[in-house]
């Protein structure tokens, strides 16, 4: 079956009593088991029941074996957020004195996590330009376990040719993690290109136009975590379920950031359209990155999907042709970035990805405003730059709202 059938018919794991064509919600904490020796086999593992919903739950089970399914992945763990998903990863992968290679054009929570959260427990970043490959051979050391990107980050829009870091990450023994919440499974197929786990916000594209927040790990079983000394002892257990079976029993159930049964209802629900609504907002993205250019008030646009982007071909090449819809365009000044923000009508100020509906945002004062200008400056996040992620509206009635919010600037250019 093809993805869009796959999402919409993957199979229960157990029949529904009264035989439900969506799997139910099981909003509760406990579940009996039939007899103490059941309860015992499912703490040690040995037996998959459903104990406790921080552990696991029906119907998160069947959203984790949906992606599972559309991925033809070893294994997948749903959490509470994007976030969670990253930090479980890097909590369960990294010690005291590991360090991992990462660009620091980065959506500014990630970032933020690295700097603040991570470097207190002594795990070190080393950054470089992930769009130039051939200087990442020169910062691995025997302490480096991993290299992190973003498939395109978010919001400086860079696209690294994943293939040629797989390669270098494969020759030298390290994981490759990847954040591919911009390019969404339908359209990128991880474990092909290289990744070896898939880090996703579900919140975005996958819950339907914002209904739920959510977070996604995606192990591909394509590393060998030997690798890593961390790993060595279970890895002579548990073989390539080695980082699933960690992640389980340790850090996701000890971090405690479990997805909502009532979320995974949604997010399953939210994966039945999924095709849909991608398809149609990277085609609003693509129509509208080509119009605004034309605008005189625009100084520059930023989207993969541009014939003249240096990320063009990289892009295309690797996501079949759909460039996301998230794009970036830069105003004379962050005060016409304001006065544009506020005179919009009918695209909404907030900040998301992935909506159904188009949202604007001015990156410079929210999500990195806890940086002076300089940093913001070396993240490729200037004071007169606008984000734009574009929803599924009918693309003419979002041209219109640009175009008198445009009109109301200063200096009140006309466009017709």
């Amino acid at each position: 079956m093809k993805f869009a059938t796959r999402a919409i018919h993957t199979p229960f794991s157990k029949q529904d009593t009264h035989g439900a064509l969506r799997m139910p919600v099981y909003d509760n904490v406990a579940f009996e088991t039939k007899n103490a020796e059941a309860l015992e086999e499912a703490f040690l593992g040995t037996k998959p029941l459903h104990v406790y919903a921080r552990l696991s739950n029906p119907t998160i089970e069947h959203f984790e074996n949906v992606i599972k399914n559309l991925t033809d992945s070893l294994g997948v763990i749903a959490l509470s957020s994007g976030m969670a998903a990253i930090s479980n990863v890097f909590f369960c992968i990294s010690q005291t004195g590991d360090n991992f290679i990462i660009s620091k054009n980065l959506f500014g929570n990630t970032y933020s996590f690295f700097e603040h959260t991570l470097k207190p427990f002594g795990v070190s970043f080393k950054y470089t330009d992930l769009t130039r490959p051939e200087g990442i051979e020169k910062l691995i050391d025997a302490n480096t376990r991993g290299i992190f990107l973003e498939t395109i980050t978010n919001p400086q829009l860079e696209v690294a040719d994943i293939n040629k870091i797989a390669a270098i990450a494969k020759n030298n023994h390290l994981v490759l993690i990847a954040d591919s919440t911009i390019t969404p499974l339908c359209f990128f197929n991880a474990r092909e290109i290289g990744v070896d786990i898939e880090v996703i916000s579900s919140t975005k594209y996958i819950s339907g136009g914002a209904t739920s927040m959510g977070g996604i790990i995606i192990d591909h079983g394509s590393f060998d975590w030997n690798s890593i000394p961390k790993f060595s002892p279970d890895a002579k257990k548990f073989g390539k379920f080695t980082f699933i079976a960690r992640l389980r029993k340790e850090v996701f159930r000890n971090i405690g950031a479990c997805l909502s049964a009532h979320n995974a209802y949604l997010q399953t629900l939210g994966l039945e359209t999924f095709h849909l609504r991608i398809n149609k907002s990277c085609y609003n993205a693509q129509v509208l990155a080509e119009w605004l250019e034309k605008q005189q008030l625009i100084i520059h646009v930023n989207y993969p999907g541009l014939a003249d982007s240096k990320f063009h071909q990289t892009s295309r090449t690797q996501f079949n042709g759909l460039h996301g819809a998230l794009l970036t365009f830069e105003l004379l000044k962050k005060e016409y970035c304001f006065e544009f923000l506020n005179n919009l009508k009918l695209i909404r100020r907030a900040t998301n990805l992935n909506d159904n509906k188009t949202l604007a945002i001015h990156p410079a004062s929210t999500i990195y405003c806890e940086y002076p200008p300089d940093v913001r400056i070396e993240l490729g996040v200037s004071d007169a730059l606008i984000r734009m992620a574009i929803g599924i509206e009918d693309v003419e009635d979002l041209m219109d709202d640009i175009s008198q919010s445009l009109n109301s600037l200063t200096g009140n250019i006309k466009y017709y």
